[in-house]
């Protein structure tokens, strides 16, 4: 079992940057694939980004791509995703994910272990 706690979260102006962390335990965080998704009000829950076990292999959704940044460091159980260029589009409450398994999956469904998400605000 892992748990999962996202922070990092608040509001900024567009065109402004945050650091959202995940600080994972209970768990071997190395065989777990991680991913970041976001749910804006009104809208399904939509895949963000996913890192393989050990940070090798990273995939992003294209409305992100160039902007955010997936990472982990496993030795502090921590996943990160840098989020850059905002936009008030990018205004969700995002949430850490994670997959038994060495790779991630754009399909949250996939994903065993959610986190209680941490709200993103941005504004024009």
């Amino acid at each position: 079992q892992v748990q999962l706690v996202e922070s990092g979260g608040g509001l900024v102006q567009a065109g402004g940057s945050l650091r959202l962390s995940c600080a994972a335990s209970g768990s071997t965080f190395t065989t777990y694939a991680m991913g970041w998704f976001r749910q804006a009000p009104g809208k399904e829950r939509e895949f963000v980004a996913g890192i393989s076990w050990n940070g090798s292999k990273t995939t992003y959704a294209d409305s992100v791509k160039g902007r955010f940044t997936i990472s982990r460091d496993n030795a502090k159980n921590m996943v990160y995703l840098q989020i850059n260029s905002l936009k008030p589009e990018d205004t969700a409450v995002y949430y850490c994910a994670a997959r038994q398994g060495p790779y991630y999956s754009t399909v949250g469904n996939n994903y065993n272990y959610w986190g209680q998400g941490t709200q993103v605000t941005v504004s024009s």
